[in-house]
């Protein structure tokens, strides 16, 4: 066993006091809005960033740039950044009322009895076309939010159902950046991860589909408001959506999805060339902080790898957890703390990235699992987050819509993220791989 250096690992633990301190300071001691996205993650970072580089003074500063270089320009990192940018042209493209598209569309297929039920599937597909579970809370909760009060369903039950089925899509989506940079981490391709991925998310879609029903059938409620749609504008989801299915390139894939987009908005007069244009640079530019994060944890890794930070916590993983199966349980658990530090399933998985994969060699878990692992596990804490990003959009739309909600009476309705939790376990620990 390689000896490896505990105090490697300070950069991270200065991260996680920072970062989570400051947050939980703002939003439950100050009382800031949205306090945990106050804060300047990328600042953060780079103070970490500065204190790996004070640390090992047996290496140069020169030395540590080059091992910084070259965990940025790994092919993997590069790989990532480019379809982040490309995901958020796609996003911009697309725009907002696309996606109303879909949701209305949907909805105006089913009796008001199963309008939770289809918010459901709505949000699935959403979700998993857009790629953004934030975006798809953002434009979903407020339909939760008329839903409940047009027909009388429970609002944390409307609301917890959108907030699972954003985060169903955040872990499946072929353009989701989580989706991202788990697959790009791990070596692995997204339609290996997909297919590993749907086998466990599909039970778990199922049995919370089941519950929401029975709830729905014991509800009762008033007939529903309709809302008009246009059509043709879901067809660069559905052309995203299938070639990601059909194992496509991921980098033609959002170019179809682009290109369609830019046709279908330019040609049905939704928008004009130059606001066209400007949708493009701002889905671009939300992309740029979580790229950028990439960056700086690539950095970060690279150093704390060189100074045995990582082996350090192998080896304390190796004691702990026994066995390929409590392997994996290992990576879902590190990946799930990196999570409740930062807030931010992309960022929890770029952080856990280098030290899963080595996880993976020692215990010898595929690379396409080890994936779905990361982005499983990420997506199912930051479901469960009150100070997540999902979280606090949901209810600040809820607010908006003039009612109130406690994060808390939403949780209790996640019942996707339960089990997803359970699906994966029962996965983990009783399905026995499939043969190469």
């Amino acid at each position: 066993m390689k000896k490896g250096n505990a105090w490697a690992l300070l950069p991270i633990g200065i991260f996680v006091i920072l970062y989570l301190g400051l947050g939980i300071t703002f939003e439950y001691i100050m009382g800031v809005s949205m306090g945990f996205y106050n804060i300047p993650i990328v600042v953060i970072f780079l103070i970490a960033l500065l204190v790996a580089c004070l640390q090992n003074r047996e290496v140069s500063f020169d030395q540590k740039l080059a091992l910084m270089g070259q965990g940025i320009g790994d092919k993997n990192i590069i790989t990532m950044l480019l379809i982040f940018l490309m995901a958020g042209v796609f996003v911009g493209v697309v725009g907002r009322d696309s996606a109303e598209s879909v949701a209305y569309f949907m909805l105006s297929l089913v009796p008001a009895r199963f309008a939770v039920c289809t918010l459901f599937l709505v949000s699935c597909f959403v979700s998993t076309a857009m790629g953004t579970s934030v975006g798809t809370i953002t434009l979903l909760t407020p339909i939760a939010a008329a839903i409940s009060t047009t027909t009388g369903f429970s609002l944390p039950l409307c609301v917890g159902t959108v907030v699972g089925g954003a985060m169903f899509g955040d872990n499946l989506s072929f353009v989701s950046d989580t989706t991202i940079a788990a697959c790009n981490g791990q070596g692995c391709k997204m339609k290996d991860k997909f297919r590993t991925n749907f086998a466990i998310v599909l039970p778990a879609a199922i049995v919370t589909l089941g519950l929401i029903l029975l709830l729905s059938l014991q509800s009762d409620i008033r007939p529903m408001e309709q809302h008009s749609y246009d059509l043709i504008q879901i067809v660069p989801y559905l052309l995203v959506l299938i070639g990601g299915i059909i194992g496509i390139n991921v980098f033609i894939t959002l170019l179809i999805g682009i290109a369609s987009g830019c046709v279908i908005m330019l040609s049905t007069g939704a928008v004009g060339f130059s606001e066209l244009l400007k949708n493009t640079g701002t889905g671009v530019s939300g992309m740029f902080e979580t790229s950028m994060v990439a960056i700086l944890v690539a950095a970060l890794c690279a150093l704390i790898r060189e100074a045995g930070g990582f082996q350090a916590l192998l080896n304390g993983i190796r004691r702990v957890f026994r066995g390929k199966k409590a392997g994996q349980l290992g990576i879902g658990l590190l990946v799930g703390l990196m999570d409740i530090s930062t807030a931010n399933n992309t960022v929890a998985i770029v952080m856990a990235n280098p030290i899963a994969s080595d996880m993976a060699k020692e215990y010898g878990i595929d690379p396409k699992k080890t994936a779905s692992i990361l982005d499983t596990f990420s997506c199912i804490f930051q479901g469960f987050l009150p100070y997540g990003a999902q979280m606090l959009v949901a209810l600040s739309a809820v607010s908006m819509a003039g009612l109130e909600l406690s994060a808390f009476d939403v949780i209790k309705h996640l019942f996707y993220p339960m089990m997803l939790l359970i699906s994966s376990l029962v996965f983990m620990f009783f399905v026995p791989d499939r043969k190469k």
